[in-house]
């Protein structure tokens, strides 16, 4: 990790923290999800970085040590996108190859769209290509204390984190993402009352992994990811015809809880999805959860390099 390097890049109207690692032509871009920053990809910038790519991860943001938007508000997930197009730009970098996971992915799939010239391949952990709009989030189908749908509650979960510290926050969430069932508090619970204060992190996320992440949120908060993606999920730019032309591939844990929401199991296994995305491939892993890059970094860093070199001519 000490190979590393870190830099503030001004990227549209404010600067970005990007971690960067590798060198040459071939550019890996890597888009996280939440409660995640750029540390969530180590283990894949590092491995591809040892395969000759440069690799690159970034806090979105106002996410971790990016700075935040004059009006969160007013933010989408489109922003991201264009954040993502700036980057690349700003490094002189043409083209490149989009790894990216849970709302990361989202945003990667929106830049395959909307920029098919900048994207080499696309890379997906978990999540899949679902038709932009006011229906990509059904929260309907599930009970009131879904975690989506309170955390889309302006406020509520503000005052859900507030009782805790950050580290607190970002252990109770690792280890309720990590297990295979839904999260879903009851009527007179809040979310982050379904963890046991005495339940242990999952054995391959280490006190020092928590440290960081909670001293990335301890400066951003999470005011602004809870705006994006959660409050701004169903809300998108209108796109025509949204086809992904590049090939892409996506990785599923088959213990991932969001294999659960409703529809998602048989959108990815019945190919529905290759109507949005024509060349995709799905690859599972067995015990894999929602962070099975972290979880299993060797199965997923084997997956990445195979693809990258199928598609890296």
């Amino acid at each position: 990790m000490e190979k590393i390097q870190h830099t503030n890049v001004q990227v549209r109207e404010l600067k970005l923290h990007v971690a960067e690692i590798g060198s040459g032509p071939k550019v890996v871009l890597f888009f996280h999800g939440f409660p995640e920053i750029w540390y969530t990809w180590r283990h894949q910038m590092v491995a591809v970085a040892n395969k000759g790519y440069r690799a690159i991860a970034f806090d979105h943001r106002g996410y971790g040590l990016s700075e935040q938007p004059a009006e969160p508000e007013k933010a989408t997930l489109l922003d991201l996108v264009d954040d993502a197009v700036a980057l690349l730009d700003f490094l002189g970098i043409d083209k490149a190859f989009i790894v990216g996971k849970d709302f990361g992915a989202l945003s990667a799939y929106r830049l395959g769209v909307l920029h098919p010239e900048r994207v080499s391949a696309i890379i997906t952990l978990g999540t899949p290509f679902i038709q932009p709009g006011p229906s990509v989030v059904q929260n309907h189908p599930l009970p009131e204390g879904f975690y989506i749908s309170r955390w889309q509650e302006p406020g509520r979960a503000e005052a859900d984190f507030g009782r805790f510290d950050v580290k607190t926050v970002i252990r109770n969430i690792y280890i309720l993402f990590s297990r295979s069932e839904i999260p879903i508090a009851a009527a007179d619970q809040e979310i982050m009352d379904l963890i046991d204060p005495a339940t242990p992190l999952p054995p391959w996320f280490s006190e020092e992994d928590l440290s960081v992440y909670a001293s990335l949120y301890e400066k951003s908060g999470f005011c602004f990811a809870l705006q994006v993606p959660y409050r701004k999920l169903n809300v998108d730019r209108s796109l025509i015809d949204p086809e992904v032309s590049a090939p892409s591939l996506l990785i599923v844990g088959e213990k991932d809880y969001s294999l659960k929401m409703p529809g998602v199991n048989s959108y990815i296994r019945t190919g529905a999805m290759k109507h949005l995305v024509p060349d995709l491939d799905v690859k599972f892993i067995e015990e894999g959860t929602h962070f099975m890059h972290e979880q299993f970094p060797e199965q997923v860093n084997q997956l990445i390099i195979a693809f990258l070199g199928k598609h890296g001519a």
